[in-house]
This record gives C-alpha cells, structure tokens and sequence, in this order.
C-alpha cells in the first residue's frame, strides 16, 4: 500500500540519486558497491508492507481503501537516509510530515488492513521515506510475486558518515492510495496497480 509522489517529484529523485551514488562511490563507502538505481516507476512511499498475500485477498484489500479517503496535506522532501542503519544496503529520501497527516493515513490504512484480512502491522515505528536505490542483490525474496511492499527498514537515523548532496526542496500533496503487486526478477521489481483510492483535497 502506498502513495505516489507526482512525476516531477520522480524526476529530480532520479537525478539527485545518480549524483548521490556517484558520490558515495568516490568516498569508497561500504554501502553503495555496486547500487542500482530504481526505476522512475518504482519510486513509491510505502505506508503499509503487506508481504505476500493471497490473491483471493485482493478484491477485499481494494474494498477497504475507501474508508481510508482523507486529506494528507503537503509532504516534503527531507533528508537522505542509509537503511537499514547498521547495514546499510537502501538510500532513501526522507518525506517530512509536518502537519501529521501522513501518520494518520498510516494508522487509517494499518487499521483497515487489520480488520479486513488480520494482517498485523510492524513494529518499529512508522517513517515515511522514498528509496530510491539498492545494493544488488540485498532484499531478493524466492517468491516472484507479492504484493507491493517496502522490504527495506525504517528505522530512524543516518547509519553513514559519507557525505551527501543536498536533497531536492521539493514538496507535493498525496492524490491517492494505491494497493500495489511487486513482480521480482533478476533486473528488479515492476509493480502492477491493482486498486486504487483517491485522497480527499484541502477544503476552502
């Protein structure tokens, strides 16, 4: 389950990750040997990691996603992030939350999810974030197709001293939640939308 950020958003994540990357390599960092680059498409914000599910689900899943419709207001673009901390193997993008309405459509979406079909949240805390490369071969599972998920951790911190550049100013406000199938294969994960909810707009 997550949210889209609009294709300009993905375009300066895109050209901010290459100049990261190429950074991070000259300084000979442990966590970016040989990093791939996600594609513009795969430039999600994860709100919920439902891991693999059945496909009789999916119908249900989607049902759900109404009682989810609320206005998340404006995100922002924060901080670059090494995750997992110890071992990093993802760079990400913070997405800032100053108004709270991101952790509340987390909750709404969790707590959907919960009642609809039993699936039972994370643990760690929720942190919004936009990854937009990988280390080959870090978080391949052996099952070819799952539903949308962030297999990387949230965990708060920068687990790097490296230097990085800045990232984009950039802030967008979310259009839709969107229910989403990973497609694993040796080049990476595609994703195929199988539902949709569109968010409620900021009143007059």
């Amino acid at each position: 389950m997550a949210v889209d950020p609009p294709e300009e958003v993905r375009d300066e994540l895109l050209a901010w990750a290459r100049r990261a990357v190429a950074a991070s390599t000259r300084q000979r960092g442990p966590a970016v040997a040989d990093m791939r680059l996600l594609e513009r498409e795969a430039l999600h914000l994860t709100l919920c990691f439902l891991g693999w599910r059945p496909a009789g689900e999916i119908e249900l899943i989607g049902s759900t996603l109404a009682s989810c419709a609320m206005d998340v207001g404006e995100l922002s673009l924060g901080a670059p992030l090494w995750l997992p901390p110890r071992r990093p193997g993802v760079l990400a993008v913070e997405v800032q939350d100053r108004d709270g309405g991101l952790a509340a459509l987390h909750r709404a979406v969790s707590g959907a999810l919960a009642d609809a079909i039993g699936w039972q949240p994370e643990r760690r805390r929720f942190r919004g974030h936009i990854t937009v490369a990988r280390a080959r071969g870090r978080g391949r599972s052996r099952r070819r197709d799952q539903f949308r998920g962030s297999g990387e951790s949230a965990a708060a911190g920068n687990g790097t001293p490296l230097a990085l550049p800045a990232t984009p100013q950039l802030s967008f406000t979310p259009a839709s939640v969107v229910l989403y199938r990973s497609q694993l294969s040796p080049g990476g994960a595609s994703y195929q939308a199988l539902a949709e909810c569109e968010l409620l707009a900021a009143g007059p």
